[in-house]
């Protein structure tokens, strides 16, 4: 803006000095010709358009000339006395604050939303009350307007207790069993026995059978209890549906390490749905794309899947981590954007991992 009015000054100051190098005729001859050329234009302009620099220069010189010769604008005298005005007032205005309270920094509204979405218990007083443990000094009628603006609901129909919410707060206890099968090119059906960590979603294969009864998925139970060792105390929970082929030697086997036995309701695949979900992953990932020939070609299968699962597979839930790297603590390492990436092949190409070369 500023160079701007340099310019606009210069231009004029040019025109000036040339002005004066014409002789009185030129100048009386010229200034015929721009009235006429004005009076032609008004003629096929209704009403011209002029921009801010304009009327500046033309409220700036009708002050060089007398009132009678005004007529000469083609805008009224009270329009260049208005304009003189306006840009008058524009000198000696000073910019004035908006009333009423500042509006509260980005960072502190996408903090309270957090703090509601993370408690569904917390009303807007106790939100307040944690910003101002953290420091931040927040009315709590601006909590509750913020909460409002976003439609978030109040405390008491945000924490509805739902089998999703409750299986989220017991998820570091609970493990979550199923069964799902897979046909073989010679048409024989294999009934794989999975359990699956919901807090980690680590999957562990039970067993593989082409006829599963009572006692062989008992002895999976005891199998289960010996692969997770001394981490059988931290669950609390087993999720089962009510197929015939658990027994209550299966439950007595799991109420004997201290895990109580939760019975899914009838036809309700949603209540299990940790494990519903990973029959779907296994399947469109896995099996679904590989003709498997027998127990053993399977067996083989599910074993490289599961590591991949397990190891390296991002889940959305985990922060698009992997089970183990849960369940071990670590982070995402940070990879710079010129470094080399590895692939490695695994079930003929089927599944690729990814890592950063040495």
């Amino acid at each position: 803006m500023r160079w701007s009015w340099i310019y606009l000054l210069a231009r004029s100051s040019l025109k000036l000095a040339s002005l004066r190098l014409l002789s009185s005729a030129a100048k009386d001859v010229e200034l015929l010709v721009l009235r006429h050329q004005v009076a032609v234009l008004q003629r096929q302009v209704g009403r011209p358009k002029l921009e801010l620099s304009d009327r500046i220069l033309l409220a700036a010189l009708s002050r060089l000339l007398p009132r009678q010769r005004w007529r000469n604008f083609f805008v009224t005298p009270a329009t260049l006395l208005r304009w003189h005005r306006e840009l008058i007032a524009d000198k000696w205005t000073y910019p004035q604050k908006k009333p009423g309270r500042p509006r509260i920094p980005p960072e502190t509204r996408e903090l309270i939303l957090r703090l509601a979405r993370d408690n569904p218990l917390w009303g807007h007083r106790r939100v307040q009350g944690e910003l101002a443990r953290l420091g931040i000094t927040v009315a709590a009628a601006t909590v509750r307007a913020v909460l409002r603006q976003s439609n978030v609901p109040p405390a008491p129909q945000r924490a509805r207790d739902t089998w999703a919410s409750f299986l989220r707060a017991q998820a570091s206890g609970v493990l979550a069993c199923d069964f799902f099968h897979v046909d073989t090119t010679f048409c024989q059906r294999l009934y794989v026995l999975f359990v699956m960590e919901v807090e980690t979603r680590r999957v562990h294969i039970l067993g593989i059978t082409t006829h599963p009864n009572r006692d062989w998925v008992t002895q999976q139970a005891r199998n289960l209890l010996v692969t997770l060792e001394d981490r059988v105390d931290r669950f609390r929970f087993f999720l089962r549906d009510r197929d015939g082929k658990f027994s209550d030697n299966f439950d007595a086997v799991l109420a004997g390490a201290g895990v109580e036995v939760l019975l899914s309701p009838p036809r309700s695949p949603k209540a299990n749905a940790f494990a519903e979900r990973w029959v779907g992953t296994v399947r469109r990932e896995c099996t679904d794309r590989l003709l498997i020939f027998n127990e053993r070609h399977l067996r083989t299968v599910l074993d490289t899947y599961t590591d991949h699962y397990n190891w390296h597979r991002p889940h959305q839930s985990l922060q698009q981590r992997a089970p183990q790297a849960v369940e071990a603590g670590e982070q995402t390492p940070a990879i710079a954007p010129d470094s080399r990436i590895r692939r490695t092949q695994l079930l003929g190409g089927l599944v690729n991992e990814y890592k950063q070369a040495a």
